[in-house]
């Protein structure tokens, strides 16, 4: 069981991890290789939209919810036409992780509003979401990594609100091997859920915008103080990783407790068997058939 007294530096390959908060922002954050961010999105919206320029935004979606933190890493950015385009990683599973995309969604609608003004028309400019998953939506199918929402008529199924959009990636769905690439979302795709373990770059990937990406996240050409925050950027991934399967584990055996005890309590009360017998058909220990007998009894 991962525990917090067994932590150590996680091993590093060759290339940064694309799902820390250094290597998301390395790779999309820059202004200086936003061509980058450009192609990925033009990829996202392909047939729907074209985007040729983007502005970053200095403001975070940090909201109320400051726990989240290191889950969390968001970019928000201006294309030419004023939309705005939200782009969140998030590595935990979150329960309300739509209720967060509509709230960010619906508060960058609601800024557009005139300050002081006392007439205006109510144009809006678009607004869209863009979730990368580290985990899957409740309701996912085996294989669908990709979600377009919109706002839809629901008798006809047309778009109602063409300025309003939602892209969610579910990445831990997406399981396509490098040989079986065939669309370049396929391959930023495998490239989020694989560069961490890449040792070279994969024959599939090896287009200019690739090749760009790949020598940007190339460890050893990170500054000394980029390397240290990188490198604080991943062990607070692991740790995280760690105290959640550590939660879940023992989620697991609290639910496997409660079973046995129930199977015990059954067995005493509807047979004659002794402690040995019934710690052998439960499953369980002498003395935890013992505990239970003796709660029994305290509760007559």
């Amino acid at each position: 069981m991962a525990t917090m007294k067994n932590l150590s530096m996680p091993a590093m390959g060759r290339y940064i991890d694309p799902l820390t908060d250094f290597g998301f922002k390395r790779i999309f954050g820059s202004e200086s290789h936003k061509d980058l961010l450009i192609a990925f999105l033009n990829e996202l919206f392909k047939g729907r939209k074209t985007i040729r320029d983007l502005a970053y935004s200095l403001q975070e979606n940090g909201g109320p919810a400051k726990h989240h933190r290191k889950t969390i890493v968001d970019l928000t950015c201006i294309g030419m036409e004023g939309e705005t385009f939200i782009i969140e990683m998030q590595r935990a599973g979150q329960k309300f992780f739509a209720d967060r995309a509509a709230f960010y969604t619906a508060s960058r609608l609601y800024e557009q509003g005139p300050r002081g003004r006392k007439h205006w028309n109510f144009e809006l400019k678009e607004v869209y979401f863009i979730g990368l998953m580290d985990f899957e939506f409740e309701d996912s199918r085996p294989g669908k990594y990709l979600r377009h929402v919109r706002l839809v008529e629901e008798e006809t199924g047309k778009v109602f609100y063409k300025k309003l959009g939602f892209i969610f990636l579910e990445l831990p769905n997406f399981n396509l091997e490098a040989a079986e690439l065939k669309t370049d979302l396929e391959r930023w795709m495998y490239m989020l859920r694989n560069m961490a373990k890449m040792e070279k770059i994969p024959v599939s990937l090896c287009t200019e915008v690739f090749q760009k990406l790949f020598t940007i996240a190339e460890i050893a050409n990170l500054k000394k103080e980029e390397y240290m925050l990188y490198q604080r950027d991943l062990l607070d991934k692991w740790t995280e990783y760690s105290v959640l399967k550590t939660a879940e584990e023992k989620g697991l055996e609290k639910g496997a407790e409660q079973k046995s005890y129930q199977v015990v309590c059954n067995l005493l009360s509807s047979t004659n068997f002794d402690v040995a017998k019934i710690a052998a058909l439960a499953g369980v220990t002498e003395s935890f058939v013992k505990k239970v007998k003796i709660s029994l009894k305290n509760k007559k």
